[in-house]
């Protein structure tokens, strides 16, 4: 058992038929009880003071312990410090340029870019990310920050009458606290991931399609978002469905009253911040470090603003006062929580899978793994904590993330955090005469990676159709429906397309590739050959409730057997069989009567011959039929039905013309084999589905087996009540090949049938089944025909002309 053979690299295996019993058998299955604890058991191990076991727990939450006493300052120290300052100054530009984006001060940008990265820094697992203000999520806070505190809520009161003028301080600081509550909210999420470190599983569910899409439609918002910094115009703050159109078209109606130098300011910025990218690009494998290229801009554009008076002369917006020093911790308004709720659970969603998404590509990059639900942990604490020094929510960005790698970064250092916190403590305040229109630019030009992203269409239409209707309908949705509730949608819709495809799976007819245990489709491979009297059947996708149904209409369709039909002409086949058994046997008494009244001998041979039920004889008064050699005829096969009237003849033959109407003589399938390799459960809709097809196919004797069903598949069918007397653990095999071997000996057959190699045929050659059938039986009655005139002309005094059609009948089943 078990023997195998190595000879010029193919193998030959020898071993028994394996169904589930005898696998039980061999392999020594395990029972419930032995895989799993009882509740007591489990309560005293998590009791025990296991010293290795808290190592490890303490190690794999706080992954900063595991690789910083391994940490080498001759080889990463200097790579680590380069890219820590290349990434530290970037931090600066768009730290603060995000915060428009959120509805902020600049200063809370760079917050944002201070506190979480600390915390990620002893958290995190990735090596390469950069944790700080990201795009997307700077515009989903200020889609929220402006909702909940919009300029018409802090006019300005004149005594009695209130002004237009906004009041601009109680505003900021209200929206702060409103994006500090939001941040704060994701400790909901980070707590429950804490206790279900398993959680982590919800990142898979947003496909990279909806990902790409969904940041593509976000970019849109930026650009509508950071028109009224460019442009110089106060557009009105539309919220809910359709806000992009309606602050678009806001926008369109007021650039009559675009404010020139404010324009002016963001074209020359957007010109030379790309044609510096491009020229930093093209320079990129000469030059050790990125030049920054938007810190000298910040730089620039605060220093001509300062010695131009850009703000007082061309009345041209500024960033204004930069507090100096760190903030001291406060608790947000708990009473905002229940109003963000929604809002930081996208916010956390969105965030996570970009976070991971990054950092599964650096990892795989270079060599080490990324632990998705300590990331989700990570990266909840680190807005959790930043939620107390008012930070808005944070991600990893992807430019940034690129510096880090391409300068040579090996670990998670806090070079980048110590620029951070210098800018803030001591160079924050020479940012004041920074135009906010420098900052906008920034923003614009950053966003081209992600308009890039529209390509994303022209790729998805050449490889998967379904993933471009899931990216288009991300996209959208998330530009109609805003933000939050386009991500709602977006998710919805891509989890219905997997209903979809496993509702509608490809269904095949499986064949056997000559001298190989390989089964494939017949439809999609020449080589591939059916088993005489076994159809094996395999659906693309599991069996569950949804395709339970369509699961059978198919099986019934590619057998080529219809059930329902079949079974109810066998009941009516065994009905008038019954009823011709006894007028046979009625008639052969009458006849017998009369026999004995006339004197003629009435002959019932020893062992009687019949023809569908009905009993055969010969009249005895006729003494020429046997010397005729009539009886060697009825030896061969040829045998006569006196009894039988010629309208039971013909009935006869029209029940076997109503059987090839179903598309079969005969039913030439005695087995047919549902390959489960491909379920991964199966619930009770499908079991009861199962026996179903079990017992259908019993009416018509066509035996049912299963095969490749996994051990979690046979553990849900034992717990189904799946098998009983009638369905044993002998219909269920490893294999389809074992399936197959056993039906064919179970049959008759010893051996899977030989096919000489196939010849190739002309394509146009096509001969349908019906016709096949129509032109041998065409043939058959002719041969009949030929041969009945034959036994007429030579033996015409004793064969009764009535009885054309018995005999014809009798030749059919003969042949």
């Amino acid at each position: 058992y078990g023997v195998h053979m190595q000879i010029s690299g193919r193998f030959r295996v020898e071993r028994d038929v394996l169904d589930e019993l005898k696998l039980e058998e061999v392999t020594q299955r395990k029972s419930y009880a032995d895989i799993h604890s009882s509740l007591s058991e489990q309560l005293k191990n998590s009791l025990r003071c296991n010293v290795p076991y808290l190592k490890q727990s303490i190690v794999s939450r706080l992954p900063v312990l595991y690789w910083l006493p391994k940490y080498s300052v001759w080889d990463y120290g200097m790579p680590d410090l380069i890219s820590g300052i290349s990434v530290g100054i970037m931090h600066l530009p768009q730290g603060m340029a995000y915060a428009l984006l959120a509805s902020l001060p600049p200063v809370f940008g760079l917050y944002s870019s201070l506190y979480p990265a600390l915390v990620y820094f002893f958290f995190g697992t990735s090596r390469h990310v950069s944790i700080g203000t990201f795009t997307v999520l700077s515009i989903m806070v200020g889609s929220v920050t402006e909702r909940l505190a919009p300029d018409v809520d802090f006019q300005k009161a004149n005594g009695t009458n209130i002004t237009a003028e906004v009041d601009v301080t109680a505003r900021d600081s209200y929206r702060v606290q409103v994006a500090a509550a939001t941040t704060k909210t994701i400790i909901l999420f980070c707590y429950y991931s804490c206790i279900n470190t398993y959680f982590g599983f919800v990142g898979t569910y947003l496909s990279e399609p909806l990902v790409r899409a969904y940041t593509t439609a976000a970019a849109a918002h930026a650009v509508v978002a950071q028109l009224k910094y460019v442009l110089g115009v106060s557009p009105t703050r539309f919220s809910g469905p359709l806000s992009l159109v309606y602050t678009l078209k806001d926008v369109c109606s007021l650039l009559p009253n675009t404010h020139l130098p404010t324009l002016l300011v963001s074209a020359v910025t957007i010109v030379l911040l790309i044609a510096a990218k491009e020229l930093n690009s093209f320079l990129s494998s000469k030059l050790p470090v990125p030049i920054p290229v938007e810190l000298i801009t910040i730089v620039a554009g605060t220093l001509i603003s300062s010695y131009a008076h850009l703000n007082t002369n061309y009345t041209i917006s500024v960033v204004g006062e930069i507090p100096s020093g760190l903030s001291s911790p406060s608790v947000p308004d708990v009473s905002l929580f229940g109003e963000v709720i929604r809002d930081a659970f996208a916010l956390a969603i969105v965030g996570y899978a970009i976070t991971i998404s990054l950092g599964k590509t650096f990892a795989l990059k270079h060599g080490y793994k990324v632990d998705s639900n300590q990331e989700l942990v990570a990266l909840g604490l680190s807005n959790t904590v930043g939620g107390f020094f008012q930070c808005f929510s944070v991600c990893s960005s992807m430019s940034r993330s690129l510096i880090q790698d391409t300068t040579g970064g090996k670990t998670q250092v806090i070079a980048s955090s110590l620029i951070v916190l210098v800018t803030i403590l001591k160079l924050g305040t020479l940012f004041q005469e920074l135009p906010k229109a420098v900052l906008s630019a920034i923003v614009f030009v950053n966003l081209k990676g992600m308009f890039k992203q529209y390509y994303d269409i022209v790729t998805l239409w050449r490889s998967s159709k379904i993933d471009l209707v899931v990216w288009l309908v991300t996209w959208v949705s998330t530009l109609l429906l805003n933000l939050d509730l386009g991500l709602a949608a977006s998710v919805t819709f891509a989890l219905f397309t997997v209903i979809f495809r496993t509702q509608l799976p490809a269904y095949s007819v499986l064949g056997n590739i000559p001298g190989t245990e390989l089964y494939v489709d017949i439809e999609t491979h020449r080589e591939a050959r059916g088993i005489p009297g076994v159809t094996i059947f395999r659906s693309s996708a599991t069996v569950y409730f949804a395709n339970a149904d369509l699961y059978l209409e198919a099986l019934k369709e590619k057998s080529g057997l219809n059930i329902s039909k079949m079974i109810i002409y066998k009941r009516r086949q065994e009905a008038k069989q019954k009823r011709r058994e006894r007028r046979a046997e009625r008639r052969a008494k009458r006849q017998a009567k009369r026999e004995r009244e006339n004197g003629t001998v009435f002959v019932i041979p020893t062992t009687p011959r019949t023809l569908d039920g009905r009993w055969e004889y010969l009249k005895g008064g006729d003494p020429d039929c046997t010397s005729l050699g009539w009886m060697s005829e009825l030896q061969d096969g040829d045998t006569t039905t006196l009894g039988s009237s010629s309208e039971d003849t013909l009935s006869h033959d029209l029940e076997r013309v109503s059987l090839g109407s179903l598309g079969k003589w005969t039913w030439d399938i005695h087995s047919i084999i549902l390959d489960l390799s491909t379920a991964n459960f199966i619930d009770t809709v499908a079991i009861k589905t199962m026996k179903n097809i079990f017992q259908d196919f019993s009416e018509i004797d066509v035996d049912i087996y299963m095969a490749g069903c996994q051990a979690s598949v046979v553990e849900q069918l034992e717990h189904g009540d799946f098998f009983s007397e009638k369905i044993t653990k002998r219909r269920l095999f490893a294999s389809v090949h074992d399936a197959v071997l056993h039906c064919l000996n179970h049959r008759g057959a010893t051996t899977i049938p030989t096919y000489e190699p196939s010849v190739v045929r002309p394509a146009n050659i096509q001969v349908s089944f019906s016709n096949t059938t129509f032109i041998r039986l065409g043939m058959d009655m002719l041969w009949l025909t030929i041969k009945y005139l034959k036994h007429f002309f030579d033996y015409r005094s004793c064969l009764p002309a009535r009885n054309f059609k018995a005999f014809i009948q009798t030749h059919m089943e003969k042949r």
